[in-house]
């Protein structure tokens, strides 16, 4: 539940400058989503297995290190890890705007995502709030991380008509830039911590209470199931719309832009309905199959029309499902236990990226769009079964 009572001024200072740091960070991550399997197609060694590794490469970088550097941040301060991670996303970014073959991009892609802040930047959010804000400070940090995947799906492709992959990866680094200002010029100093204020740090002796508490497990699984469809999505949604509907690469911004706000009443009923029921296993289950349901729709479009209804299916369903399953969550952990548990729950999440990159890419190359459909229908029946098997909510979270 947020908390009624307002930030204080250095609260209200430091969450606007991490919800901006996150938002800049990840604009540049997901721009390549809408457009890289169209515009890799010109490097050397393009085949859709390729395309699909180097698309998906920076999430296995991300899911390797994103507790090693949580930790880290524990031991030499949060600040210092931020600025190295933002470091490597811009050598990354320019490693991969540089590139003339896949390989080369798949090496830029794996620096950016070895930047791996996100474990760091919570924990640096749970230093600068107080208990009872901490929850209002993570919601107002998780919507700039979807603001900034709508401005993406929108700009990238602005952006590939202008000057290519090259240039979208170019802005990735001044965005990376631009985030590096936020840390060292605009977030106030950090506060030194009592014991009390530690209490997002894991507690090591229950790690394996956080992997798998009740309820906990399912979550986790499903964040890695729901990127690794969005991942696969991306493997071939772009050429679909350019091969299959016949939408000119620089119109592709339009539809997404449509789309998305096409999206936004769904989304809005799903969230809503989530907060009014105690269990939540039918209504995510409802949500996943409209989700897989749109992309399937929207990889068999051979019409606007069709493609259309697809992916407002797809974006409200993936959306809804985005903001309901940290909260859950933050709701299933114990108290005691909360950031370790979204520690591995963003883990998790990176690990979908990578995995659905390969996985898309690989069916795609092997059996075509059917074949693709058919690795996401088999995964969407375990993901369902595994939903209603372990997905009750606990009684509480102490």
């Amino acid at each position: 539940m947020l908390a009624k009572e307002p930030f204080s001024a250095l609260e209200r200072r430091a969450v606007m400058g991490l919800a901006s740091l996150y938002c800049l960070r990840m604009l540049g991550l997901f721009m390549v989503l809408p457009l890289f399997a169209v515009y890799a197609q010109e490097l050397a060694g393009a085949t859709p297995a390729s395309i699909g590794l180097a698309l998906g490469a920076y999430g296995l970088t991300q899911a390797a290190l994103q507790v090693p550097l949580g930790w880290l941040s524990d031991q030499i301060g949060r600040k210092p890890v931020i600025v190295g991670g933002l470091s490597l996303l811009v050598i990354g970014s320019m490693v991969a705007a540089a590139a003339d073959t896949l390989t080369g991009l798949a090496v830029g892609r794996l620096l950016q995502g070895s930047g791996a802040i996100a474990s760091a930047t919570m924990a640096l959010a749970a230093d600068y709030t107080r208990v009872e804000q901490r929850t209002k400070a993570s919601a107002i940090i998780g919507a700039s991380i979807g603001v900034s995947f709508a401005l993406a799906l929108v700009l990238g492709p602005v952006l590939a008509a202008w000057g290519g992959l090259p240039r979208v990866f170019e802005v990735t680094a001044v965005m990376g830039g631009l985030g590096l200002m936020v840390v060292l010029f605009w977030l106030p100093a950090t506060p030194q911590l009592s014991d009390g204020g530690n209490a997002h740090i894991a507690d090591r002796e229950r790690l394996g209470e956080a992997l798998w508490g009740r309820g906990l497990g399912i979550l986790y699984g499903s964040i890695f199931c729901l990127h690794l469809l969005l991942m696969a999505a991306f493997t071939a949604i772009p050429s679909v719309m350019t091969q299959q509907v016949g939408l000119a690469a620089e119109q592709h911004a339009w539809m997404y832009l449509a789309t998305l706000c096409g999206a936004i009443p769904g989304v809005a009923i799903l969230v809503r309905r989530r907060r009014e029921v105690d269990d939540p296993r039918p209504l995510l289950a409802l949500t996943v199959v409209l989700t897989v349901l749109g992309l399937i729709v929207a990889l068999g479009a051979v019409s606007l029309t069709l493609l259309g209804v697809g992916l407002v299916l797809f974006f409200a369903g993936f959306t809804a499902l985005e903001t309901i399953l940290p909260a859950l969550v933050s709701m299933f952990a114990p108290l005691s236990l909360r950031g370790t548990a979204m520690g591995i729950f963003s883990s998790a999440q990176f690990l979908g990226v990578f995995t659905g990159g390969v996985l898309g890419g690989s069916a795609l190359q092997l059996g075509g769009t059917l074949g693709l459909v058919a690795v996401l229908l088999g995964l969407t029946a375990i993901w369902l079964l595994g939903l209603w098997r372990f997905g009750r909510a606990p009684v509480a979270a102490v």
